[in-house]
């Protein structure tokens, strides 16, 4: 943040498309009325004009017809913690006009000590699962539609190769072929009896998203199973469900992006390393999964990058969270993958694995792998 800026404000960055004869300024100037009083500027008096109308700090070419605009916000528009107001103050209104994109943030020191960010964090983490000084290792059990005894087999393979987190598939529900309370009692000791026989120290995260009704139990059941921690969608549950989970302290919260690929649009929406590498971390997201390049979807390695460094770069006092690739990483490129995002990486590994049909040789072999290529 330039010296000059007034840190106790909260800076945006908007990258603004304009068309033939569209004024940047009046856009930019647009978006500070709108995401406040909501109303024209002849409308509002010099007062609250000073009192709660975004500011634009900065205004300047981004190429190709756009500009970046800087466009502050008292953080006392948000209140305290209160992350529905937040998103709403960042993108609300302008999510429903063209052109406009979030691209950065910059967070005053007492806002983010509101919002909490992980609990545990990258050295939580490691610190649970016993994993000091390489990626941690994760797959998930699916496919949805298999019966809890099948699942949990899964889990208990998966933990006796030395997984370090085997989550539920963000699909796994409540159905009644394989129901949650019964799925995450059966998963979590197939995962305790690996660990008991091989030494390890796998951990079996359920997918507690769900109805908001639902949450609280769903974590409250976990809790009493002796799970660790859980998996949960934040747009699906909403962002501050995810606050409320992590809130208590006692549960690792790792985070799916499912829904997120709405917001992902050329010139329009919220950049993924801000969706998903600091909103997703501030309420409290100990891990972010994300959709790796040259996987099953379309980020950019560039992207993927910023990804990581906004889970993992210095924010206020928040502890850094794991960036998680997937959606069809091949585990004969993890060592690639290793030396180009660094040993503060999660790979969540799915379809090469299952691929092996003996789940606990493969990620036998995985972890093996891993570990020759952290220590050479």
């Amino acid at each position: 943040m330039p010296p000059d800026r007034d840190t106790t404000r909260l800076h945006v960055t908007y990258r603004i498309s304009c068309a033939d004869g569209e004024d940047p300024a009046a856009k930019a100037r647009d978006i500070a009325y709108e995401q406040t009083v909501e109303l024209p500027a002849d409308s509002v008096s010099p007062a609250v004009v000073a009192r709660s109308v975004g500011r634009v700090e900065t205004l300047e070419p981004a190429g190709d017809g756009c500009w970046r605009a800087v466009i502050s916000f008292d953080a006392g528009l948000v209140g305290a913690g209160d992350v529905p107001q937040l998103l709403n103050l960042l993108f609300g209104n302008i999510s429903l006009k063209a052109g406009i994109e979030l691209t950065g943030l910059e967070w005053p020191r007492a806002l983010l000590d509101q919002l909490g960010g992980p609990r545990f964090g990258i050295d939580g983490l490691r610190s649970l699962t016993g994993a000091r000084a390489r990626p941690l290792l994760c797959a998930a059990v699916k496919p949805v539609g298999l019966p809890v005894e099948a699942l949990a087999d899964i889990c208990y393979r998966f933990a006796s190769g030395g997984i370090d987190i085997i989550k539920d598939d963000h699909s796994l529900s409540d159905q009644a072929v394989a129901p949650f309370a019964e799925r995450v009692g059966r998963c979590q000791e197939a995962v305790v009896r690996a660990n008991r026989e091989t030494g390890g120290t796998s951990l079996y995260f359920p997918n507690v998203t769900g109805p908001a009704a639902a949450l609280p139990e769903r974590a409250d059941l976990a809790r009493r199973t002796g799970c660790r921690g859980v998996l949960v969608s934040p747009l699906l549950v909403g962002l501050d469900a995810v606050r409320c989970l992590a809130a208590p302290g006692d549960l690792a919260v790792m985070a799916h992006p499912s829904l997120a690929g709405v917001f992902f649009h050329d010139r329009h929406g919220i950049a993924p390393a801000v969706l998903l590498g600091e909103l997703f971390r501030v309420v409290g997201s100990d891990a972010v999964i994300y959709p790796n390049v040259a996987g099953r979807f379309t980020l950019s390695r560039a992207t993927c990058e910023a990804i990581n460094a906004s889970l993992r770069k210095p924010l206020g006092s928040l502890k850094p969270a794991f960036p998680v690739p997937a959606g069809g990483i091949d585990a004969a490129r993890v060592p690639e993958w290793i030396d180009r995002y660094g040993v503060d990486t999660m790979f969540l590994i799915g379809g090469s694995l299952y691929a092996q049909r003996d789940l606990a040789r493969a990620a036998g072999d995985l972890l093996d792998v891993v570990r020759r290529h952290c220590d050479g």
